[in-house]
Parts: structure tokens; sequence; C-alpha cells
């Protein structure tokens, strides 16, 4: 077997990578990634044919994409703010690039494609928790860019009845996720602040929620889709219930680190959902054999990789 992953060098794909070769080594891992926010060295030790370049150059995605038998596409430019500040990067990267994947794929005749979407989709819609079957409105550049990944995803299952999956992923966490960049995401950002002694920036008053993903749960479900071929012509909440608060995690922060977390409170951003939670029925009955990593455990191997980082 034969797998392409898209983006494949970043903090989900790695970790993906790194999933195939522990459970089945005889899979040949291709990763394309221009490297823009992935990073080569999270590829260190692992079997993969990795090649540098953009989901945008067609030619080249062309050829990385011939002879494999998935593609899961994580390439992506994310960020709700970074969205904002700059939308086109993002439409470019996360639609027509979407776009690029799927046609890739068709041409070469690639019987399945997964996509990574988002929960920001829903942006507006204040229901909890979220059913994939929810009216969604998003509110950032970020989330129109993912509505268009998962439409064109779903549209292409349609048209061409290729075995396509869009998962929406909500708030993934775990090791290997940078915290030394200006959009990194809240759980290595909080913890970066917490283990120099710094206060946290918490924008708003810190009760917005999120539905935490542990990464190791979202690689273990890619894998099944993959393995069993697992296809849908509704997009799929990877994510499993859980609606934590941004003040409540502080709090499991601070139990697992043992020390106090000073807290600065700043505006809210433009384009943040303020609550997110998935009902998890789909993603169950699609993959029962699941169990998610809960987030205390989760935020204990991550707290361990970020001291890992700090004590090299």
């Amino acid at each position: 077997m034969k797998i392409l992953i898209t983006g494949g060098a970043g903090f989900i794909g790695s970790n993906l990578v790194a999933y195939f070769n522990r459970h089945t080594p005889d899979v040949e891992v291709r990763v394309l990634d221009d490297l823009s926010t992935g990073r080569l060295a999270n590829l260190d030790g692992l079997s993969v044919q990795f090649t540098e370049g953009s989901i945008l150059d067609q030619s080249l995605l062309s050829s990385v994409t011939r002879g494999v038998d998935a593609v899961v596409h994580l390439a992506a430019i994310g960020s709700v703010p970074r969205s904002v500040g700059a939308p086109r990067p993002s439409h470019d990267a996360n639609a027509t690039g979407t776009l690029n994947v799927l046609e890739a794929a068709r041409e070469n005749g690639i019987p399945q494609v997964i996509v990574a979407s988002s929960s920001s989709v829903y942006g507006s819609n204040k229901a909890l928790p979220k059913s994939e079957f929810d009216w969604t409105r998003p509110m950032s550049p970020y989330a129109v860019s993912k509505h268009a990944t998962e439409g064109y995803t779903i549209a292409y299952g349609f048209s061409y009845g290729m075995k396509t999956l869009a998962f929406r992923f909500f708030n993934v966490f775990g090791p290997g996720q940078p915290a030394d960049h200006d959009y990194a995401a809240v759980i290595p950002r909080f913890l970066d602040a917490a283990l120099r002694g710094e206060p946290v920036t918490v924008h708003g008053d810190g009760l917005q929620s999120r539905d935490f993903t542990y990464v190791e749960t979202v690689c273990a479900t890619i894998f099944d889709a993959v393995q069993r071929g697992v296809s849908s012509l509704d997009p799929v909440n990877l994510a499993f219930g859980t609606n934590t608060t941004l003040m409540d995690l502080l709090q499991r922060m601070e139990s697992a680190l043992g020390c106090q977390i000073e807290v600065e409170h700043a505006d809210p951003r433009v384009g943040d959902v303020r609550a997110s939670q998935s009902d998890g029925l789909r993603v169950k009955e699609l993959f029962p054999s699941i169990v998610p990593v809960d987030l205390d455990e989760g935020l204990s191997q991550t707290i361990k990789w970020f001291q890992s980082l700090k004590d090299a």
C-alpha cells in the first residue's frame, strides 16, 4: 500500500507519518510539503519519501500522487487571525489547493481522498453540541476556505463517484505542535508561557469553550479510515463531545504542572467562535473501535514533550 500525506511535515501530518510507521511499517508513505509551516526535522527518523513543494504546483502534485492508494490532504494555511490579516493566501492554499489535490487524485484514478476541514465552519451557529447536519455560518476567511475544502471534497464524491471523506477537526493538540510563532494554537501557547514562568494571555473572558482532541486520536481515526476505505458524502466531526472552557483548561494545566499560572486578559479576537463542541455521534458510528485519549492524559503527554524540549 502507498499513501500520500500533503502537509506531512506539519504537526498533525508528521504524527500521522509516525503512526503509519509504527502500525504498518510496510506501507510506503509519501509526503508533499512546502515547509512554509511544516518542518523537515519533524520527519527525522521516520520512513518517508519526502518531496518539497506546494499543492499549488499542479504538475508536481500530479507526479507525487501517481500510483498511491489514498491521499490524506492536510496541507493548509491555518489560523483564524492569520486569515483575517491576509485572506487571499488562506483561500489559495485551502480552497484552490484542495481543488488541485482532488483533480490530481481524479486524473490518477486514486481510490480514496481524505481531507481536513475545521469546526470553524459552524461559525455563528450557537447550538451545542454540534451535528454535521446543523447549519454553518463561517465567521472568518479561514472558516470560509475550510468550508470550500469540504465542499469540493464532497462534490467530487457526488460528481465523480470518488471515495472521499471530509473530517472537521476540533482543536487538535499534542506533542509536536509548535508554540514559537504568532499564530500558535491555544494549548502550546499556554504551556510555553507557563513553563517559562510568564503570564498566559487569554483573549476575552476565558469562558469560551473548545472540544479538544488529542493528536493520537486523530491519527488513529485517519489510519482506520485508510485501512478500511471509509468514505462519506457528508462531513464527519472528528471530535468526541468534550466541552472545556479556557479557564478550566488552565486549571487542568496548573494541576498537571503543580504550579499556579498567571493570567492576563486581552480583547477578544475577530472571527473567534465562542463555543465549540461536537455531538460525537457520526465519528463513533463510523469508527466504533476508536477510544479517544482524554484531555488530562493528552495534556500530560504534551507537557512531557514540552519539558523535553526545555531540557534538551
